[in-house]
Parts: structure tokens; sequence; C-alpha cells
């Protein structure tokens, strides 16, 4: 399958802990080609806002010159994902009269009728980021995926409309801006993962992603093939690391190496005769101690984190529509004995979100925690045309490589 002429696309998910980048090629057949990967240590960030601008910029500009050495291209724009506990959502209708003669309906009309959906009263210090169809509504028939060319007079459209503060979203925009990187678009973060790890079936089904990130969880509901509830939790992976240096009285860097190499969710997967040893703090000795202890205070904190979305899908009237289970995907799902924790709350199926849809140097970015600035770059291959794609530019080496190549070629060939 070859790539589309000269087309890229650049997704950068600008985290709590982490900051990543891709650089992907657009294929013919909607999937992408990945050339280019970035990713440092996340500075500046809390809860998934910028705190200090100076720190994330320079952050911003390390993990980008990763990804554009190994891509060998220098990165103009990019699609920047959207998240914090900032964000709000809720459900809008917008009805217009089918403005045609023989009532066909048009894309005039389309545009019309979600214009209207999201002509809504919102606060002056938040701005829009998404209205998602979820369904139209064609005088009586309901459930209608795409009313195009269709009949009738009174067309309806239920749209879920994402909403975000301004300071925060115009303050990530500066800091890649200052980083040299012109922003193509803004995406809320959980639409992003659900383009690389749900399937249509799920989304059809009924299913709820749940992306565990170093400062939040986030929530996303899909049912019907379309998106019908947004949350985001100010609870994440980063909590595990500072319950462990208080439970363990270990230094907070300590407790997180300690999390990614011993760590489980679930006790009772851990043998009561393992051992680890933990740093202290003030230059006293490491001390031994049961990794079960570890596991107890861990475990109490995914099941807080899942009872609490479990109340949110409860509170917003999805707990039955949820047919296909729950996705766990992000950083924080890593954890052993998510998934089984999940499954003990929810009482549904549970499954790990690993990123798919791309190919090339997917071996690094095979994770979960991946899945967010793939799913990025996924979105920018399907909802950007040909004239907005990522614009880059070979770097003067890559240009005067490939022209020796060339006249190589046309030596040997004339």
């Amino acid at each position: 399958m070859k790539a589309k002429n000269g087309q890229h696309v650049v997704g950068l998910d600008i985290g709590t802990t982490k900051i990543s980048c891709v650089v992907a090629d657009v294929m013919d057949d909607g999937r992408i080609h990945i050339i280019g990967l970035g990713e440092t240590p996340s500075r500046g960030l809390r809860k998934g806002v910028v705190v200090n601008l100076n720190a994330t910029v320079e952050a911003v500009k390390n993990c980008l010159q990763q990804a554009e050495l190994m891509a060998g291209i220098d990165i103009e724009t990019a699609v920047v994902g959207i998240a914090g506990g900032h964000i709000r959502s809720f459900n809008s209708r917008g009805v217009v009269a089918v403005s045609g003669r023989d009532r066909t309906v048009t894309q005039e009309d389309i545009d019309r009728v979600m214009e209207a959906a999201r002509a809504v009263n919102i606060p002056n210090d938040r701005e829009i980021l998404h209205v998602l169809p979820q369904e139209y509504v064609l005088d009586d028939q309901g459930s209608i995926s795409s009313p195009m060319g269709m009949t009738g007079s009174r067309l309806e459209a239920n749209v879920h409309i994402i909403t975000a503060a301004s300071t925060s979203v115009q303050n990530l925009v500066t800091c890649v801006n200052r980083a040299g990187v012109e922003v193509q678009d803004t995406v809320l973060e959980q639409l992003a993962s659900s383009e690389s790890v749900l399937t249509d079936d799920e989304r059809e089904l009924g299913v709820a992603l749940i992306d565990i990130g170093g400062g939040t969880t986030d929530l996303a509901i899909f049912e019907r093939g379309s998106k019908w509830h947004t949350s985001v939790l100010p609870v994440g992976g980063d909590h595990f690391s500072n319950d462990l240096a208080v439970g363990l009285r270990t230094p907070v860097p300590e407790a997180e190496k300690l999390k990614i190499r011993f760590g489980c969710a679930l006790s009772s997967q851990v043998r009561e005769d393992e051992t680890i040893e933990v740093p202290t703090v003030g230059g006293r000795k490491p001390r031994l101690l049961s990794r079960q202890v570890m596991a107890e205070i861990l475990q109490p904190r995914a099941e807080e984190i899942f009872n609490l979305l479990l109340k949110e899908i409860t509170t917003a009237g999805f707990e039955r529509v949820l047919n296909a289970g729950i996705v766990l995907t992000g950083g924080g799902s890593l954890l052993p004995g998510m998934v089984e924790v999940a499954e003990q709350v929810f009482d549904l199926p549970v499954r790990h979100g690993l990123p798919t849809g791309a190919d090339g140097l997917v071996e690094p970015a095979s994770g979960p925690e991946f899945a967010t600035v793939i799913g990025l770059a996924l979105y920018g291959a399907h909802h950007a045309s040909s004239t907005t794609g990522a614009r880059l530019r070979l770097r003067p080496g890559f240009v005067g490589a490939f022209n020796d190549r060339l006249r190589s070629w046309f030596s040997e060939v004339f």
C-alpha cells in the first residue's frame, strides 16, 4: 500500500508525566506508517494543565527534536491532544426545515442543522472543541446516521458538544507555537485514543473507554457508533506513586520505580513470600518489605478510581448500554491487576486497549501508553484533507543525499 503524495501527519500528546510525538505517512487505505517517534519526560504540567510555560516549551522542543531526528524531517504543524479537569461535555439538539423544493436533504441542510445544534450559550471563558453528531431524525424517522439525499420536511440532529477552558487551550497552543510548531488541530484525548483502540463493533454495541494517564483518568462512552458521554477524573497514575511514597516512606521518584518494577493492583496475585528492597529518606539504609504490602497500598487506589467511574457512568444513565464492556488504555493501565480489579468493580468484560491502525516503527509504540499519540496521528489522517495535512520539509542534509542518489541513478540509466 502506497503513501499519499507527500502527505504526512504529526500527533503530539502533551501529558502530565510524558510528552510523545509521532510522525507518520498517510497511506491510501487510511492507515498510517510511522517514520518518527519522540518521547521525553513532561515538565510544567499538572493534571493536564500548563502551570509552567517555559518548562513545558523546553520539554516539547526536546520531544519534537527526537521525532525529527528519527524521521529526517522538520515538523511544521501537529495535531495536539487536549485533556484536563477543565473538559466539560453535554448533548444538544438542532432542528431546521429542509430547504429544497423537492424536500431532498442536501449538505447545506446538514450544515444548517449542525449549526443550530451548536448554537448554545456557553460561558465566555470556555470554547467548543468538538461538535460530534450522534444521530439524525428526519420527520418521524430516527437513528439515521447520514440523511444526505433522503426526503423529508423537518431535519433534527442530536450532537455531543465538548468544551474546554479557553485559557488552558491557549496556554497549550502557546507552548507548541513557542516550540516552533503550528497547531493544525486540537483534539480531545479520549477521542484520539478511541481512534486507535476501539473497534467498530464496540462503538456500535456500547463501550466505555477509560484512559488512565499520569494526572487524570479520562472516560468516553460510545453507543450506536457515536459518542454520548465524556468526563475527566482528576486522579491518575501519579496518585499510585504518591500513595506508595507515603505508605512505604520512600521518595516519590523511588516509589515510581518500585511501582513500575514490582507494582500490582491486586494483592491476591502476589505471593506472600516475595520481598522487595525499599529505599528510604534521609540517607538511611534500605528496608526489606513484603511485595504484598505494596499491593495492599495500590489496590484501594485502583478500586477508588473504578468506583468513581462506575458512579459517573451510573449517574449519566449508561450502565445498561455497555454491551461490549470496558476498554482500558493509557500508561496507568499497565499496572498488573488493573484489568482484574476493573472486572470486579464493573462486573463487565474488560480488555487492554492497544493502538492499531499503524505500521512502520510500531514496536516502540505498541503499548497502551501510546494509544493517544497514535490516535492523534490517525485523527489527523482521517479528518484532514490534503491541503490541511501537516506540512513537513526535508532537512538540507537529506535533500543533498537524495539529489546525489538521483544523479547516480540518471548516470546509470543514461
